[in-house]
């Protein structure tokens, strides 16, 4: 029983050392990473297909809608009209200013008429007095006439001077009235809803008979020459952003389609709770038809990595961003070295800035069990 037990003992103890052998000293089929060519970094970005110029058009004064010609999805052209309010009371305040202005000009027309006939009797009066004066030299005719004579000419030219007062007066008058019924006709003019720009309406928002206020919408007309995309990046990928970048966009509309553009303007406030910075997309390539608000995504080609070496960011222990930790395998076994970090692709991928040491391979898939020094035989692999 001494020896069996002795035997026994001594198998388990064999038993127990080569598993222990087995799983600690036998080697792990690693992955490691190969040199890529051509590879280009994106950044994604999830938004929204947006109009740079999008305005809400009502009139500058209230009244009853009485007329409305266009409706949602409609194209207008700039200067068409789009709507009239109910305008008979303006219409009278326009007429009532035109008469103002007739009774104007008659008044400037007679106080021009009162001035040639207070010149005409001036230079009468100027007339008699001066034979007045040479007569009353030969006593022909008394000192007394010849001083009333005087006094004539002297109320004559005052009375020139009030009539040519009374033009200027009547010619304010009448400047006065013609800016009141330019007034008038600009308020009439407001009565009518033009669109400034060549657009399409997004959305009406009163219907005929609808008393409006001065300011309320009335129509949301957007200009399709306009359409961008307005996508948020996180902060983390959007420090290689640049104003001109290639972009990729597909709607969720149309999912089997890319849609071209370029980064047009980086938002300078970035999102304080997100933490996304928001991007503009223009549109070089556009779909024919455009809904505001549609979701879409963005992919922006930021970088093209002539060659590079991709560590998966799950293979790199540690990582800020900049640096971390990552499994080589050098002379057969693994050890765990600092390395510093570029660009990340699309894909959760890091290109490795730092050099290998001689004759080490970047591992991108470590194994459990993976520790310092343990045996390890490489096999070639990519990240995906």
């Amino acid at each position: 029983m001494t020896r069996r037990r002795i035997l026994g003992l001594a198998i388990a103890a064999v038993l127990v050392f080569a598993g222990w052998f087995i799983l600690t000293e036998r080697p792990i089929s690693v992955t490691a990473a190969n040199v890529e060519k051509d590879v280009p970094v994106r950044v994604y970005g999830l938004g929204t297909i947006e109009a740079r110029i999008v305005s809400d058009l009502g009139f500058e004064v209230g009244a009853a809608l009485t007329q409305l010609y266009a409706d949602n999805g409609d194209s207008v052209a700039a200067g068409q009209v789009l709507a009239r309010l109910s305008s008979e009371e303006q219409q009278a305040r326009v007429a009532r200013a035109e008469a103002a202005v007739a009774a104007a000009a008659a008044t400037l027309g007679k106080a021009e008429a009162n001035e040639i006939r207070a010149r005409a009797i001036l230079t009468q009066r100027e007339a008699t007095n001066a034979r007045q004066q040479a007569l009353v030299g030969r006593s022909t005719v008394s000192t007394q006439a010849a001083e009333e004579s005087q006094s004539d000419v002297a109320v004559a030219a005052a009375d020139l001077t009030v009539a040519q007062s009374d033009i200027e007066v009547a010619r304010s008058l009448l400047n006065d009235a013609k800016a009141a019924l330019q007034y008038e006709r600009v308020l009439l003019d407001q009565h009518e809803l033009r669109a400034p720009f060549d657009g399409v309406v997004v959305e009406r928002h009163a219907e005929a008979g609808t008393v409006v206020n001065a300011g309320e919408p009335i129509f949301t007309l957007m200009d399709p020459a306009t359409v961008w995309t307005l996508a948020y990046v996180d902060e983390a990928r959007a420090g290689a952003l640049a104003i001109g970048q290639s972009a990729d966009v597909r709607l969720r509309s149309l999912p089997h389609q890319v849609f071209h553009g370029k980064i047009a303007r980086i938002g300078i406030e970035s999102d304080r709770v997100n933490e996304e910075r928001r991007v503009w997309i223009s549109c070089e390539q556009c779909p024919t038809q455009v809904f505001l608000g549609e979701q879409a995504e963005v992919q922006i080609t930021v970088a093209k990595l002539a060659e590079a070496l991709l560590i998966p960011e799950i293979a790199i222990t540690g990582f800020d961003g900049d640096t971390g930790r990552l499994w080589i395998a050098q002379d057969g076994r693994a050890h765990q070295v600092s390395a510093s970090f570029g660009h990340r692709t699309e894909d959760a991928r890091v290109e490795l800035l730092s050099e290998l040491p001689e004759g080490a391979r970047a591992i991108i898939r470590p194994l459990k069990g993976l520790s310092e020094g343990r045996l390890v035989r490489v096999a070639e692999g990519d990240a995906s």
